[in-house]
């Protein structure tokens, strides 16, 4: 949350943004294109599949490279999740967003989504920052604040709402806020599914996200743009 009332300008707004990649049909070439336009706009990360690895990243430019593991549905076996997440280290990844056991966190097995997150965790050892996808749309109230802190015992860096593929939906304001409150800033906080304006990203920044998931950054970050270059 941004101590300031002042509006973010388009530079500030796109160091909140992991520029996305994750369709089924995304070629070498889609790629390529994601990378060098996440680098053109600035954005924090750019966020693939790990299938893609390795990838070649711009030179000279403070771009984190970001992978999905378990992803979209979260029902792999924690050891091939951890398998996922160690490969994904091993090219040399600086982010690994996991998608938990669902059905585990509905039931209310939260002891079984930590061990899911530790494995993951302890396959992608930091400096890789972990951050773990709750598809918050599905969960209770009380089943987000448990799976945040579960999250947060496994030794993960982030908590992210969606996945973006789930029916249910995506993020809201009510989750974030949220999520931010019960893991209090010792962990981040990543708004993902469905942020395509800025008026929405800048909701989720106010709610507490400190990242935000967003394949459509080049049109959000334009939308009633704040002066301000955005490396574009």
């Amino acid at each position: 949350m941004t101590e300031s009332n002042s509006p973010l300008t388009t530079a500030e707004l796109a160091q909140f943004i992991d520029h996305t990649l994750l369709a089924p049909t995304a070629t070498t070439a889609d790629v390529a294109a994601t990378i060098a336009e996440a680098a053109r706009l600035g954005t924090k990360a750019v966020c693939l599949s790990p299938s893609v690895l390795p990838v070649q990243m711009p030179e000279g430019v403070d771009l984190s490279l970001a992978v999905v593991v378990g992803f979209p549905s979260g029902k792999h076996h924690s050891s091939i999740k951890a398998a996922e997440a160690a490969l994904a280290a091993s090219e040399g990844v600086d982010e690994v967003d996991m998608v938990i056991d669902i059905g585990a966190a509905i039931e209310g097995r939260y002891a079984d989504v930590e061990a899911d997150i530790r494995a993951v965790r302890e396959a992608a050892p930091a400096p890789v920052l972990l951050k773990v996808i709750i598809e918050s749309a599905t969960l209770s109230d009380e089943a987000i604040v448990a799976v945040c802190e579960a999250s947060e015992r496994a030794g993960a860096d982030f908590v992210k709402t969606s996945t973006g593929f789930h029916p249910a939906g995506g993020a809201s304001v009510h989750a974030v806020s949220l999520m931010a409150k019960t893991v209090g800033g010792r962990l981040g906080v990543k708004a993902s599914g469905g942020v395509r304006t800025r008026e929405q990203a800048e909701a989720m920044i106010a709610a507490g996200a400190t990242r935000l998931g967003v394949s459509g950054s080049a049109a959000l970050l334009a939308d009633s743009a704040t002066e301000g270059p955005a490396g574009y």
